[in-house]
């Protein structure tokens, strides 16, 4: 099932950095690799799927410039999202 606005909420609540957050870093990374895993389930029933499939790989690309630039402005809040998540190593 795709990203409902209840599971985006809820992702945005967890992630958040202050109060009213909902577009920082972490918050859009944690909602990428939402719909990232949901795309990957979508794979093992649709093989032939290759539209979906050139999204999915700019989503990766998108949430890894992400992941780079919080790396690189703030190496804490990197290392605590990428716990969170169950991303990288």
């Amino acid at each position: 099932m795709p990203l409902t606005q209840d599971s985006k909420a809820t992702l945005i609540e967890r992630f958040r950095v202050h109060p009213t957050d909902t577009g920082s870093p972490e918050v859009q990374i944690a909602i990428l690799s939402e719909r990232i895993s949901y795309l990957n389930e979508h794979f093992g029933v649709h093989r032939k799927d290759h539209s979906s499939r050139r999204g999915l790989l700019i989503m990766v690309g998108k949430r890894r410039r992400l992941l780079e630039y919080l790396k690189r402005e703030n190496p804490d809040s990197y290392h605590q999202l990428i716990e969170k998540l169950g991303i990288r190593k």
